[in-house]
């Protein structure tokens, strides 16, 4: 198991090296479509999750073609019994249904409860822009 430096490390990595996909996720999310802020490659639970919403607790993958069904099952039960909520898309599903990935994510966030009663201090760290 990775120490948490070793995540953050290889989180800081992946933020200076997104897949395509990601890049062209990451400009609909932070360009607040949703209306929440999202952090990219967020270290939560000994995880690192290419998506997370702070304010609904909401977990975003892009799966591409190495993903691990498997694995993937038993990380995602992990981040729901810490509270957490994933969705998962593949890139095929970024790449050709753009706007249903928008509406799915916005529909979850509408749905999921704020993990907050007041905002948040500092939802989306400075410096997360691709």
């Amino acid at each position: 198991m990775p120490t948490e430096r070793e995540l953050l490390d290889r989180a800081a990595e992946m933020r200076r090296n997104p897949t395509e996909w990601e890049k062209r996720l990451w400009r609909r999310l932070s360009n607040s479509q949703t209306g929440h802020k999202f952090r990219r490659q967020a270290v939560i639970g000994g995880y690192i999750c290419d998506f997370f919403c702070p304010a609904k607790g909401s977990v975003v993958e892009i799966d591409g073609d190495t993903h691990d069904p498997a694995a993937d099952r038993r990380r995602d039960a992990d981040l729901t019994q810490q509270g957490f909520h994933t969705l998962r898309f593949t890139n095929a599903e970024v790449r050709e249904n753009m706007e249903g990935v928008m509406l799915t994510i916005a529909a979850v966030l509408i749905s999921r409860p704020d993990r907050w009663s007041a905002p948040h201090p500092n939802p989306s760290p400075e410096g997360e822009r691709l």
